[in-house]
């Protein structure tokens, strides 16, 4: 087929996300392919990115793509070759490649960062969670399983064996939000690693069955005013915490809910940090760390007024999981979460990102098919 030297995509103009026509198409680099996308969802970094000024001005925003593999760069992985459907994410809106995004006709990815699967189209507007088969339902998952295999393994030190016979952690694992995208998969995850000894979630009450259904055992209702109380009479000695929401208030919340003496660990998946705590509130005893997945490009990351150094580490460990888990979402043992499908294609995008920065997506993804 052939590929056309501009596209139509979704860029950074002002404090707003905007469709434009005659884009340049990405420039393949040593080692990358080029996607001609299928379907991109939606990400809360996604909104950040335009109203935080963490992205350029004219930028093309994000992250989350799927499609077909078309044309291959220089000295590319022969993981991949044309005509190869699958998944991956990009940066979106980076001050490094601000020419390169997912919400694009054509995107530049990494083949080892490429999750393999045979896909097709669906006309359903809304799918309920299940095995990966479409464009629409695969969008959906690189940046969120990703992320989650990331807090599993590279933070928590999590190893990839998939079902073994005794529990990696001799602990349980909490989880704050997980209804979350990332929250969904870890839950999956941490079941399908056998990785604690039990996995405790904080969410609505209204998706236990599901969350359930994922590999969760004990579910707490984030709305109960003594939900920390109830947590820390039930598990006083929570090692390991996750933060999947990662908001000033639920980063608070997730910080009393660790261990009091034992040494612990919070995970979020921001830029807070210990001063974002109350001193009141403060332990000796617990960690703060942090995933972002933009360390996956190997290289130094600029976020808005932070410079994150280059992590070769963090890429390797990326690469590995994501060859690890690939079969799995292939087999259909990795699922993606509930879909709402829009179905303009990129028009229908600032609305997509406005509803994700509105809180209108509850337990549920925001995809749009092209």
């Amino acid at each position: 087929m052939s590929i056309p030297t501009t596209q139509k995509a979704v860029l950074i103009e002002g404090d707003k996300a905007v469709v434009k026509s005659n884009v340049p198409v990405p420039e393949l680099s040593e080692g990358t392919v080029l996607l001609k996308i299928e379907a991109v969802a939606g990400n809360p970094t996604d909104w950040k990115h335009v109203a935080y000024g963490l992205g350029p001005q004219g930028s093309i925003l994000g992250c989350d793509v799927a499609g077909t593999v078309v044309k291959l760069g220089p000295n590319a992985s022969d993981f991949v070759k044309v005509g190869d459907t699958g998944c991956s994410f990009v940066h979106g809106a980076s001050q490094a490649e601000p020419t390169n995004g997912g919400f694009a006709e054509y995107a530049k990815v990494h083949p080892d960062m490429f999750y393999k699967a045979k896909l097709t189209h669906t006309t359903a507007e809304d799918i309920t969670e299940g095995p990966v088969k479409y464009f629409e339902t695969a969008a959906s998952l690189p940046v969120s399983l990703t992320t989650a295999g990331m807090i599993l393994t590279y933070n928590l030190g999590t190893k990839l064996k998939w079902h073994p016979s005794t529990p990696q952690h001799d602990y349980p694992l909490l989880i704050w939000g997980g209804a979350t995208a990332a929250g969904q998969q870890l839950i999956q995850l941490a079941k399908n690693l056998n990785a604690y000894t039990k996995i405790v979630v904080v969410a609505s009450k209204k998706n236990e069955t599901l969350l359930k259904s994922f590999g969760a055992d004990d579910i707490f209702d984030y709305h109960d005013a003594d939900v920390i109380e109830q947590i820390k009479s039930k598990y006083p000695n929570l090692q390991h915490v996750v933060d999947a929401v990662s908001t000033p208030e639920s980063f608070v919340q997730a910080y009393k809910a660790t261990a009091d003496d034992s040494p612990a660990t919070l995970l979020q998946l921001t830029m807070l940090s210990a001063k974002d705590i109350p001193e009141a509130d403060q332990k000796e005893n617990v960690k703060i760390d942090t995933t972002l997945l933009y360390r996956s490009s190997g290289t130094e990351v600029k976020l808005g007024p932070w410079t994150l150094p280059a992590l070769p580490e963090y890429r390797e460990a990326t690469r590995k999981f994501i060859k690890f888990v690939n079969p799995y979402v292939e087999s259909g043992e990795i699922h993606h979460m509930n879909i709402h499908v829009f179905k303009n294609g990129l028009t229908d995008v600032p609305e997509l990102t406005e509803g994700i920065k509105n809180g209108k997506n509850k337990n549920v993804k925001y995809v749009a098919s092209l």
